[in-house]
């Protein structure tokens, strides 16, 4: 597979290791995190963290002229029995806990909702059932702040799943107890023309364990923007994303594992396909190792499939090291085209063209689809996959 363009001067796509001389990494060059607006410069393309964002189609997101109204998202939490659900004000002091507002859109977010939603899981309660969050659009603007906290030792499945149509900024925290254990599945499958930028905030407790399984398909531009801190030692992510980015779309995704505890573990996984004109991937990832983070073992890797001509990605794996006393830590970014050998293969064992293709193309996302651990759920992403290859050659 060819390698990625613009990966930074110094790095390569074998797992080098940059050492760095302050705690910011290279995409993160602009104001620090503030709950503030008034803290962020409205931006203008120019910026490291902007220069890949189509901002003219934010729809005002990002300089402050959107405004929410009453037809933006409907919101459901259907919720096992034991676990609690509460609308909450701004005076919750769980809002924000998870992670600061780390841009300009986040920090509006955080400062035009009215209500939050909060899921609290008490402590030593293990969910059988997943906890299914329903976001719906419906044809409007709206900013939203979700909680999801799971006291110690508790074990939960959260699905997160953003259909319809709509403008929405967004900030989603993850609070783990210590030995909490929490999978979050956020499936982003909205209508062609919806905006959706969003900053989730994981803060993992003392040998905690979080899993996040980011699943984008729909949407005009969607802009994520997980980010993993840890709360003590011992501590544990997973963080995994499969995009399927079409003619026109803009899906991007950008990372940050801050390593600012000692003995902690994180490994990330992104796998994205493309088709069509002006379809466009971007994937940042940022692994912050902090001086007092001795003991981090962390490994991130970035995988594009382009499937036609027309279509762009740009793949940065950014990791910034700041002690030698490291179990280990390294990144691979790829990009390449549909092999027609493979295909190839395929075919001269009697297999017709486009089921070979829908067959490889599978086997690319497989490992991913299988994260999630939801038949329901996997089934739903792996017919989405093909709807997308049968439009290609419609």
């Amino acid at each position: 597979m060819a390698e990625a363009q613009n990966i930074p001067v110094g790095s390569t796509t074998t797992g080098s290791i940059a050492v760095a001389a302050e705690s910011t990494v290279a995409t993160r060059m602009s104001a620090p995190p503030s709950f503030d607006v008034a803290d962020f410069p409205v931006p203008h393309g120019r910026e490291e963290e902007w220069r890949f964002t189509p901002l003219e189609r934010l729809r005002g997101l990002h300089d402050g002229t959107a405004v929410a109204n009453g037809n933006g998202v409907k919101v459901e939490v259907q919720a096992p029995e034991g676990v609690t659900v509460e609308a909450v004000g701004r005076d919750d002091a769980r809002l924000g806990k998870a992670g600061t507002p780390a841009d300009r859109v986040a920090a509006q977010a955080y400062s035009a909702f009215e209500k939050a939603s909060v899921v609290t899981v008490p402590k030593e309660t293990v969910l059988t059932e997943p906890i299914r969050i329903a976001v719906h659009g419906e044809g409007g603007t709206a900013f939203g702040h979700q909680v999801i906290e799971l006291g110690a030792f508790a074990e939960a499945v959260v699905v997160i799943d953003h259909t319809g149509d709509a403008v929405l900024a967004a900030n989603v925290d993850y609070l783990l107890g210590d030995g909490a254990k929490l999978t979050v599945v956020s499936v982003q499958d909205w209508d062609e023309k919806a905006v959706h930028v969003a900053q989730h905030n994981a803060l993992v407790g003392r040998d905690a364990s979080f899993k996040s399984v980011v699943v984008t398909f729909g949407g005009d531009v969607v802009r994520l923007h997980p980010r993993v801190a840890y709360a003590g030692p011992g501590g544990e992510a997973e963080l995994f994303g499969l995009y399927f980015t079409d003619q026109g779309q803009h899906q991007e995704h950008r990372l940050l594992v801050d390593h600012n505890v000692p003995h902690c573990k994180s490994n990330v996984v992104y796998k994205g396909a493309l088709q069509g004109d002006e379809a466009h991937a971007v994937w940042i990832g940022d692994v912050l190792i902090e001086a007092k983070a001795e003991g981090t073992d962390t490994y991130e890797m970035n995988r594009n499939l382009v499937l036609t001509d027309g279509a762009r990605v740009d793949s940065v794996p950014n990791l910034e090291i700041e002690t030698g006393e490291i179990v280990g830590a390294g990144h691979a970014s790829a990009t390449g085209r549909f092999d027609d050998e493979q295909l190839f293969y395929l075919m001269a064992r009697g297999i017709p063209e486009q089921e070979a293709r829908r067959l490889v193309v599978r086997g690319f996302f497989a490992e991913l689809v299988q994260q999630i651990g939801l038949p329901d759920i996997e089934e739903r992403l792996i017919a989405k996959i093909d709807e997308e290859l049968e439009a290609s050659v419609a």
